[in-house]
């Protein structure tokens, strides 16, 4: 079966993560995102919809895969480099990029969100955010940037440094997703929102998104990012066994 499922509604191309039961991250998922992004910009897509499954986007990164490669850095190394390799091909994407969250998009899903041009998240008790001190990590500079260019720096820092989680009409309020609709229609709204954008002056519509987006890019340098330093930090002893908890308290 394939990671990701491709439809195309005229110029709008629509990716599906599709790697049940949680759309969790692992190095081919994000292969496969950052594949199907370039295969649907080759094949003419003027816009691009990135869904995920009903009432989980993405659980983020495959944490128990990544427990599973021990103390091998180079194998977390090539992880978290296909994990940012599909991060900084949605952030550089040539098209606009719709995220449609049909549910729950925390850490590395939150993070996919963000490199996104729009976020259109389902109503209800579903949660968004960078959760990452909760379970023992540091998110990069970079990664904390993205979420404050979103939210403001003050409000950023508190989210950051106790890991919260907000349900969607917060994310709302404070800017972190743009629009809420129906858990049906998250996908048919993300691509409404590209036909009215479709529908300006192509070439400097696309130049000032350039323009605007360059920010978003900027995050995710490699510098900003420091992947050598995070994945020394998940080596560490508090990490891992914050990490174990985790998997411990949702039986996995």
């Amino acid at each position: 079966m394939p990671l990701i499922e491709t439809t195309i509604h005229g110029d709008i191309h629509e990716l599906r993560l599709a790697r049940p039961p949680v759309n969790a991250l692992n190095p081919e998922l994000c292969a496969a995102v950052t594949q199907a992004l370039d295969d649907a910009v080759a094949a003419g897509a003027q816009g691009i919809v990135l869904a995920g499954g009903p009432k989980v986007f993405s659980a983020g990164l495959d944490v128990p895969y990544l427990l599973s490669l021990g103390a091998d850095q180079e194998a977390l190394l090539r992880s978290w480099t296909a994990f940012f390799g599909a991060a900084r091909a949605l952030a550089a994407c040539p098209v606009p990029v719709v995220a449609a969250l049909a549910g729950h998009s925390p850490a590395g899903g939150c993070v996919l969100a963000l490199c996104c041009d729009y976020r259109i998240m389902a109503e209800g008790p579903y949660r968004i955010g960078l959760n990452e001190t909760q379970v023992g990590l540091v998110a990069p500079e970079g990664i904390q940037s993205l979420l404050a260019r979103m939210v403001g720096p003050h409000r950023a820092e508190r989210l950051l440094v106790a890991g919260d989680m907000v349900d969607s009409s917060e994310a709302l309020r404070i800017g972190l997703v743009d629009e809420l609709t129906g858990i049906d229609d998250v996908a048919t709204r993300a691509r409404v929102w590209l036909e009215t954008l479709l529908q300006l002056p192509r070439a400097p519509m696309l130049r000032t998104r350039a323009i605007a987006r360059a920010a978003v890019i900027d995050c995710l340098r490699d510098e900003r990012i420091e992947l050598s330093k995070f994945v020394s930090g998940w080596m560490e002893p508090d990490t891992q066994a914050a990490l174990r908890a985790m998997l411990a308290r949702i039986g996995k």
